[in-house]
């Protein structure tokens, strides 16, 4: 994981977002990533997650509270050119952006100082896939074959169409937009495990994605979520790409 102490400070006398969290019970997981030692289910203990990514709106009130996170002002090291580059000026979104939409084009960096403004974290992989696994009356729904279907064709889509606003069904947990509006950091992006034949293959937008990739991997029909691993694998903390959000976890049961 990448060291905290590289992270910009974030101001603690800015009051944080009003977001909502939802309270994520303690379970167990099978991961699609193999486990060196055993295929053994991986425990997952409570923790809360935000009911949606975090979206342009937010992230406007964000940097204007932060200025150190407009990008402007924003260090090579800490991002790429791309860091908001749809946006209309540092501080303000524009008129061609929809304030309810996800927020992309932020790096793991900015990301992380987002979720500590408001005393949360990026979730981990095992926590997203947890949650990720679910469909609206299943809290594991990886085994249906169409379940899968449906969200693999979210991938089919023109990666250049507009993102839609944030507001999908809820699945069991009561989290939406798990799957079908943009791709999310996770806290340890960095740490997953994935063929170099994914690793190297230039602009994050334009990915292609080849079998020797899931070579590392468990559970090869769910090819949704392997996609999600190649290319999570192949950036840098300081990446962008135009369909690349996140949203924030909390250890524990901290509901807002």
């Amino acid at each position: 994981m990448i060291a905290a102490c590289g992270v910009l400070a974030v101001s603690a006398a800015v009051p944080s977002l009003a977001a909502d969290y939802v309270a994520i019970p303690a379970g167990s997981l099978t991961s699609v990533i193999a486990n060196a030692d055993s295929n053994d289910a991986i425990r997952i203990e409570n923790f809360a997650l935000r009911v949606t990514p975090v979206t342009n709106g937010e992230f406007s009130i964000f940097v204007n509270a932060h200025p150190e996170w407009r990008r402007n002002r924003m260090p090579s090291v800490f991002a790429d050119r791309s860091y908001l580059h749809r946006w209309a000026s540092p501080t303000s979104i524009g008129s061609s952006l929809n304030e309810q939409q996800p927020v992309t084009s932020v790096s793991w960096f900015a990301a992380q100082a987002f979720c500590e403004s408001e005393g949360g974290r990026l979730p981990s992989w095992y926590e997203w896939e947890y949650v990720a696994a679910a469909d609206e009356v299943r809290a594991d729904a990886r085994g249906d074959p169409k379940w899968r279907a449906r969200i693999l064709s979210w991938y089919s889509r023109n990666s250049e169409s507009p993102v839609s606003s944030v507001g999908g069904v809820a699945n069991y947990y009561g989290i939406r937009d798990m799957h079908g509006l943009i791709w999310e950091w996770v806290d340890d992006f960095n740490a997953l495990f994935i063929s170099a034949d994914s690793r190297n293959q230039g602009d994050p937008d334009k990915l292609k994605f080849c079998g020797a990739g899931a070579i590392s991997l468990q559970d090869k029909e769910n090819f949704a979520i392997l996609m999600r691993i190649a290319l999570l694998s192949s950036l840098d903390g300081a990446d962008t790409t135009d369909n690349l959000g996140f949203r924030c976890a909390r250890s524990g049961n901290k509901e807002k």
